[in-house]
């Protein structure tokens, strides 16, 4: 395939254009355009991956730059988004502009060059507070935060040129993607490099809701699924490992695995407000497997310590550590 990443620069879309260029695809990363020439993540690809994609820096905000930079590709991937929660809450115009507008210069562009398909991300916290669990793709969506709203909003303008235009559009809602590279402002980067730092007194905010963590190599591999099965065009698939933990435990988990004894310090500006809270997400896979043959290799509460493992492999190693601000609250 020749396939266009957007967000190719953040957590997920590094480790996913590592693998299609690994795996033989002809891959643009779309990164955000700035002074420094910096590439994010791309920066320090790996060594069989570097020098092996090009790169189209831009904004996902131009309809102009979105076009020239899909030109020619049969594939988009499109992950660009914001998608800090505490960031929603005092700046949401952003977060419209960005994930609202950006989507629909994809879709709109799409349509226009008759790409074979686009694969827009969405995410569990459309979802908010689960009603019943596992959550299926036809649970409600619930705007809990700015950051959630403006995700539904992305999603049914990606569904929209689908119903409305045949363009081939597939949606797929990843769960609580960790691993390496992930920014601090997600609980599990917070947690490792906390405690990496020598902190032993961990600031947290809630540690009662529960989530459905997935290994970041799942979620790649969800996304190239989805984008080979044409079964997925017109649908909203979820990725997930089908496993709950509350972050009380998760937090547990990962001292235990790092060998330390902590204490744990709530700190009022890591709370979301209250109705903003997502107090629980379990997810159903049953459709991602259904359509694609999908299915998490780090499922269950073994698989969730084996991506935590390697998790902190990458965190506690000190290249990787340096980058991290241990010492103040990621939003």
């Amino acid at each position: 395939m020749k396939v266009l990443v957007t967000g190719a620069d953040g957590f997920i879309g590094s480790h996913l254009t590592e693998t299609l260029v690994r795996e033989g695809h002809e891959v643009r990363a779309f990164v955000m355009y700035n002074s420094f020439n910096s590439w994010g993540w791309l920066d320090d690809c790996a060594p069989d991956v570097a020098g092996k994609f090009d790169v189209f820096a831009g904004d996902i905000r131009d309809p102009y730059g979105v076009k020239k930079a899909m030109q020619g590709y049969d594939v988009v991937l499109h992950l660009a988004a914001l998608i800090a929660i505490p960031y929603s809450y005092h700046s949401p115009d952003t977060y419209v502009d960005t994930n609202i507008k950006g989507t629909l210069n994809i879709v709109q562009a799409a349509r226009e060059l008759g790409v074979e398909k686009v694969v827009h991300t969405s995410t569990s916290e459309v979802y908010g507070t689960a009603r019943f669990v596992p959550i299926t793709e036809e649970h409600p969506l619930q705007g809990q935060s700015p950051y959630s709203a403006s995700k539904i909003g992305a999603d049914q303008i990606a569904l929209s040129f689908y119903n409305a235009f045949d363009t081939p559009v597939s949606v797929i809602r990843p769960f609580n993607t960790y691993g390496p590279r992930q920014s601090a402002r997600a609980i599990i980067p917070t947690v490792i490099t906390q405690i990496a730092a020598g902190q032993r007194r961990i600031k947290l905010g809630a540690l009662h809701p529960t989530r459905d963590f997935n290994f970041v190599k799942d979620t790649v591999q969800g996304f190239l699924s989805v984008a080979r099965s044409p079964r997925t065009v017109g649908e909203v698939i979820n990725i997930g490992s089908n496993f709950e933990v509350s972050i009380g435990e998760t937090v547990r988990m990962i001292a235990e695995i790092m060998g330390v004894e902590i204490e744990i310090e709530t700190e009022q500006i890591r709370m979301r407000p209250d109705k903003s809270e997502v107090d629980r997400l379990w997810a159903s896979n049953a459709k991602a497997h259904e359509l694609t043959g999908w299915a998490p290799a780090y499922g269950g509460k073994d698989g969730f310590r084996r991506g935590l493992a390697e998790t902190i492999a990458w965190f506690t190693q000190p290249e990787n550590l340096k980058t991290y601000k241990t010492s103040i609250y990621n939003v």
